[in-house]
């Protein structure tokens, strides 16, 4: 199982939560994509182009590598394949959910079994 603290997870979100983060990001799933790429399919400038990359980088999202006058964006799998295994675990019951925390929430054992 993987722990993810809630913080990081707010980071990531927020870098996911703007329409044209999640268009680079549907993007950069086909493959990795340089900044001139990117730019063919938007009417933004490179200073706003830079400034939604800085987010999705800083969050983890996107990788990037330098070459030369070049950088080529990613996505980071890794990144990925923790949101899709932590997503469960924030919404259901489990053996040491945080709701058992909560007076009034504490689930008995009859509900555990249904």
């Amino acid at each position: 199982m993987v722990e993810v603290s809630y913080e990081r997870l707010a980071t990531i979100f927020k870098a996911l939560s703007d329409e044209t983060r999640l268009h680079i990001i549907d993007m950069l799933s086909c493959n990795e994509l340089c900044a001139a790429d990117i730019l063919a399919s938007f009417n933004l400038s490179q200073s706003t182009l830079s400034y939604h990359m800085k987010i999705l980088i800083d969050a983890g999202v996107v990788n990037s590598q330098r070459n030369g006058l070049w950088t080529r964006y990613s996505i980071n799998e890794a990144t990925f394949s923790d949101i899709l295994e932590i997503i469960p675990q924030l919404y259901k019951s489990k053996d040491e959910c945080i709701c058992a925390q909560i007076k009034y929430c504490r689930i008995s054992e009859h509900e555990k079994e249904a």
